[in-house]
């Protein structure tokens, strides 16, 4: 194993922050799995604690046949962001932005770089792109933020990588992933070996997440040059570890060895692993996602357990103000899974309360909320 390390540009002066890589295995083909990038979201730390337990024994058992790089904090900066005993790791404090939105988009650059020198052979195309994809990175300008610098490190060790997994939670929630449909056929049985419940699929969710930012510019990169053998090189997914209580070492390990079943499904671990089970999952469009908010404030309490299928109609949840009695029952609006609830039992505005995943798409622009 080697254990990288970056130091982050523009720390606060009489400090540093340190982003950790580590690289397991050696081979032609690459897997590259970040946990926590929101800071607060445990689960995925906790499952690499439990992947890099195993790939140090079957780095020592000479059975990796491919890269396999995990970084299991992926933010140093949110990781230290506590309030008043609340961690805060989804937005940066000094400048308010997600930390999971504005990677920077390479399909335009690399497009630029290549233009008259892609052909008919795909693996020469994907070599070649891999390539301009490094150089677009390390030549954009200087860092102008921790956040920035943060980005380009992340982005750059998974932009040549065949499969990247963004390991997250939700508040509460079912395991479910999130991905591009065209991906969809090479990530189902990953769905299946996790148990998930729910895939939600969009080619552009907005806002340049980090798997958008790793998968998108491989199909944006085909349809610039429909003459040119362009495959989808690398199958990208932000998987949700259920909830963010959800850190215990049963399930956690669980989780990690569906992964690495997985990795060697595809040709990145050598030995006999189980086949992924029936798939189960549900896959919908991410455009067919009920967001459920309160129509006023109040004490919430929820109707329906996660993972229910409910039906246009059927009780969410209730809100009771308890200064003016006013009560209301939120409702569904489509046919589909509950798939993910608030932590907070207290209503308010603007912040959602229940997600429904359904097949009819009912909203559009930007999918992804901050």
């Amino acid at each position: 194993m080697q254990h990288i390390q970056y130091l982050l540009p523009w720390s606060a002066s009489g400090t540093e922050r340190k982003l950790s890589l580590l690289r397991f295995g050696s081979g032609p083909r690459k897997a590259y799995i970040q946990a926590s990038l929101h800071a607060d979201e445990l689960p995925g730390m906790r499952v690499a604690v439990e992947l890099k337990r195993r790939l140090l024994e079957l780095e020592e058992q000479g059975r990796l046949s491919g890269v396999i790089e995990l970084v299991p904090m992926a933010n140093p900066i949110g990781i230290a962001q506590m309030f008043q005993a609340t961690h805060q790791g989804r937005f940066e404090f000094s400048s308010g932005k997600n930390f999971n939105r504005d990677f920077p988009e390479l399909a335009d650059d690399v497009a630029q770089r290549l233009e008259g020198q892609l052909g008919d052979d795909a693996d020469a195309n994907v070599d070649l792109i891999r390539r301009a994809m490094g150089h677009a990175l390390a030549n954009l300008p200087a860092a102008t933020s921790e956040l920035d610098g943060l980005r380009r490190l992340l982005l750059q060790h998974a932009c040549d990588a065949d499969v990247v997994l963004d390991l997250h939670c939700d508040f509460e929630s079912i395991m479910l992933l999130y991905a591009m449909p065209q991906n969809w056929p090479r990530l189902r049985s990953l769905a299946a070996r996790l148990g998930a419940g729910v895939a939600l699929l969009a080619e552009a969710a907005g806002g340049n997440a980090f798997d958008e930012a790793c998968a998108l510019p491989w199909l944006q990169l085909a349809a610039r040059f429909p003459q040119a053998n362009i495959p989808l090189a690398c199958a990208a997914t932000t998987i949700e570890l259920r909830g963010m209580a959800d850190t215990e070492r049963e399930t956690c390990v669980d989780s990690a060895q569906a992964i690495l079943g997985y990795l060697a499904e595809q040709g990145l671990i050598s030995g006999d692993w189980p086949a992924a089970p029936p798939g189960e999952c549900e896959a919908t469009p991410f455009a067919g996602a009920q967001y459920a908010y309160a129509p006023h404030p109040g004490v919430v309490s929820y109707l329906q357990p996660l993972g229910a299928r409910v039906e246009v109609g059927d009780p969410l949840f209730e809100v009771i103000d308890p200064l003016t009695d006013q009560h209301s029952v939120v409702r569904a609006s489509t046919d589909g899974i509950l798939y993910a609830r608030e932590r907070l039992r207290f209503a308010q505005p603007g912040l959602w309360l229940a997600k429904i995943a359904g097949n009819t798409p009912i909203r559009q622009g930007r999918l992804l909320s901050d």
